[in-house]
C-alpha cells in the first residue's frame, strides 16, 4: 500500500506585524506571543496591587494590568511602582482607562509616566464631541511620555453612536447582515478607526496594539481573523468574561488555539473568573499551558501520562505522575538558572504496558508502570532507550533520582543538583 504524505501543519505561518515595546516586552512581529494577566485588588491599595502584581510576575505573567478608575487608585500608582521595584519587580504595568481616563491622566502626572501602556476603550471615553476630545486626550498624554496603548473594543462596551449608524446603514440594504454581523463589522471598525485617529494626535504606528474582545468563542474567532487582515498592528487575544472554572478553561483555549494556530495574535490573557479565595496566577497558568501546548513557547517540562483504566486500578501510577510533576515544579526555579532549557524537557509516566512503553520512547525520559495483574517491573527509557527495569518499593525514588540525573546531564555540566 502506497504510502501517503501527510501535511506538516503543527504552526501556521505567523502573522505579520509592527513591533510594539510595553516596557521592556516587545509585543509582535517574531517576537514570542507575549502572556498578559490582570489584577483584582483595590488597586487605591498599593501593598495589596503590588503583592498581587509581584505574585503574577513570579507566575510567569510578562505584562501585568490594574484598574485605574479613580483618584485614588491613579495616586496609588507611583507607590504601587516603587514597593515592586524595591522588591525587584520589573514587570511592565498596564493602566486599565474606562469613562474617566482623560481627566485621570491628566491631573496625575506621576501615574501617566510611570505606566508602560494605557489601555483605552473607545466605546466609553465619552458620547458626541466629547468621545474624540477625550480620546485624543489620552493619547496626547501617551505621546507626551512616549507610552503605547492597547484600544481594546469589546462588544459589551461598544461605541453605541456608531453601532447605531451602521445598524441604520444595514437596514437600507437590499441584502443586510444579521444583528450579529453588523455587531462584529463594528468592533473592527471601531478598532481601526480608533488606531487611526491615535495617528492622527501623533501616536506612532509602532506603539498601538489592537484588541475586539467577545465572550462568544466563534465570534471572537471569526472577528479577528477580520482585524488581522485589516492591518499589521499587534493584537491582543482574550475572550471577555470567560467564566468559572472549566468551563472558563476550556472555552478560552478553544478560542485561542483556532487564533494562535493560525498565527493570529500577539499576546494573550484568559479572563477568568477566579474561585472564591482562588490563586488568581491560574489565568496565567492557562495562557502559559495553550502556548506550550500549540509547541509556540515552552515554560516547563511536559509530564504525559495516562488516564488510567481497568488495568490501572491502584493508584499508585496516579501518585507518581503527581509526585514527578510536583518535583519537577519544586525544582524548576533553581533548574531554570542551572540548566538552560530544561522547558523543553518531556516527561512519560504511563501506567500499563498497553500505551506505557510507546509513550515512553517518545518522551526524552518516560517510565511504564505496571497494570493490574502484570509483572511488578517498570521499564524506564530514555531517549527512545530502554535503560533500566525498576524494581520494589522504591521505583518512585529511583525514578526521581533518574530524572535529575537526566537534566543535569542534557542540560548541565553533568552533576545533578542535591
Amino acid at each position: 500500500m502506497p504510502l501517503i504524505q501527510i501535511e506538516d501543519t503543527r504552526r501556521g505561518e505567523r502573522r505579520k506585524s509592527v513591533v510594539c515595546h510595553v516596557g521592556r516586552v516587545p509585543v509582535g512581529g517574531a517576537h514570542p506571543v507575549v502572556v498578559q494577566s490582570m489584577t483584582n485588588t483595590d488597586t487605591a491599595d498599593p501593598a495589596a496591587t503590588a503583592e498581587q502584581v509581584a505574585l503574577l510576575a513570579a507566575a510567569g505573567s510578562e505584562i501585568v494590568r490594574v484598574t485605574v478608575n479613580t483618584r485614588e487608585s491613579a495616586a496609588a500608582v507611583p507607590e504601587i511602582v516603587r514597593r515592586l521595584r524595591d522588591r525587584g519587580v520589573t514587570v511592565p504595568i498596564v493602566g486599565d482607562f474606562h469613562y474617566n481616563g482623560h481627566t485621570l491622566l491628566t491631573e496625575y502626572p506621576e501615574c501617566a509616566r510611570l505606566l508602560d501602556k494605557y489601555r483605552i476603550n473607545p466605546g466609553n471615553v465619552g458620547v458626541g464631541e466629547k468621545h474624540d476630545d477625550n480620546f485624543r486626550r489620552m493619547i496626547e498624554v501617551a505621546v507626551e511620555h512616549g507610552k503605547p496603548v492597547r484600544i481594546g473594543v469589546n462588544w459589551g462596551s461598544l461605541d453605541r453612536a456608531m453601532l447605531t449608524a451602521m445598524m441604520d446603514a444595514n437596514a437600507r440594504r437590499t441584502q443586510p447582515l444579521t444583528d450579529r454581523e453588523v455587531v462584529l463589522e463594528a468592533m473592527r471598525e471601531s478598532a481601526l478607526r480608533s488606531a487611526e485617529l491615535a495617528e492622527s494626535c501623533g501616536q506612532p504606528h509602532d506603539r498601538i496594539i489592537l484588541s475586539a474582545k467577545v465572550s462568544d468563542v466563534r465570534d471572537l474567532i471569526q472577528v479577528y481573523r477580520a482585524l488581522a487582515g485589516a492591518c499589521d498592528y499587534p493584537l491582543h487575544l482574550g475572550l471577555t468574561e470567560a467564566g468559572l472554572g472549566t468551563k472558563g478553561i476550556v472555552a478560552t483555549t478553544a478560542a485561542l488555539s483556532v487564533l494562535l494556530f493560525e498565527g493570529i495574535g500577539d499576546t494573550i490573557r484568559t479572563s477568568l473568573t477566579p474561585m472564591p479565595g482562588g490563586d488568581r496566577a491560574e489565568e496565567v497558568r492557562v495562557c502559559q499551558q495553550v502556548l506550550q501546548s500549540l509547541g509556540l513557547r515552552h515554560f516547563t517540562p511536559q509530564v504525559t501520562s495516562c488516564p488510567g483504566c481497568g488495568r490501572t486500578t491502584s493508584t499508585f501510577f496516579q501518585e507518581l505522575a503527581s509526585r514527578v510533576t510536583d518535583h519537577i515544579a519544586a525544582r524548576m526555579a533553581e533548574w531554570r538558572g542551572t540548566y538552560p532549557g530544561v522547558e523543553q524537557l518531556n516527561v512519560a509516566v504511563m501506567g500499563c504496558v498497553v500505551n506505557g512503553p510507546g509513550e515512553s520512547k517518545h518522551a526524552d525520559i518516560g517510565i511504564s508502570l505496571p497494570g493490574t495483574g502484570e509483572d511488578p517491573r517498570a521499564p524506564v527509557y530514555v531517549d527512545g532507550k530502554l535503560v533500566v527495569t525498576l524494581k520494589g518499593d522504591a521505583i518512585a525514588d529511583d525514578f526521581a533520582r533518574m530524572l535529575d540525573e537526566y537534566v543535569a546531564k542534557r542540560f548541565g555540566a553533568g552533576t545533578p543538583t542535591a
